[in-house]
């Protein structure tokens, strides 16, 4: 697993003023659904895999660095494959997570697959939709400058 470079989610400096913006009608945009997708990666898969927990595997379970790769894989692939049979059921998915603008969804979306690739060895184009949307979000120069690997602390840098 990387070092302690990576122990917190840059993506969580993106501000949403950082990204272009249309006029949307709340009726097709689905705001609440958005944050739905936001919630299932932020919620459900994430707090699996933070530092935290992955000490208390170590420490306190005596886990060795195998099974505790094992448990971090296990948690990323759930909460990928539920994103991903999500967004490419719904018909509000577009070029992003809910249409064609950029929302909290994609925000942790991108910060999910970037752990899942860095963590667990998966490459976001394993999910086809999201990594489609992700691929897109790095595409914004908001997006692709918080990625963990663009940051000074970040090996190789």
């Amino acid at each position: 697993m990387p070092s302690r470079w990576c122990n917190r989610s840059r993506f969580s400096n993106i501000s949403m003023r950082n990204i272009p913006r249309r006029r949307c009608c709340r009726r097709t945009c689905g705001p609440a659904h958005a944050r739905g997708i936001a919630q299932m990666v932020a919620m459900d898969a994430h707090p699996f895999i933070v530092p935290r927990v992955r000490k208390y595997l170590e420490e306190e379970l005596h886990l060795d660095e195998a099974a505790r790769a094992k448990w971090v894989r296990h948690w990323l692939d759930a909460g990928s494959r539920a994103v991903e049979q999500v967004l490419a059921r719904d018909p509000r998915t577009g070029t992003f997570c809910v249409g064609d603008q950029p929302t909290i969804a994609d925000i942790c979306l991108a910060a999910h697959l970037t752990s899942g690739k860095l963590f667990g060895g998966r490459e976001p184009a394993d999910f086809p939709t999201a990594g489609r949307i992700y691929a897109n979000c790095m595409a914004i120069e908001a997006f692709a400058a918080e990625h963990p690997l663009r940051q000074p602390d970040a090996p190789g840098a």
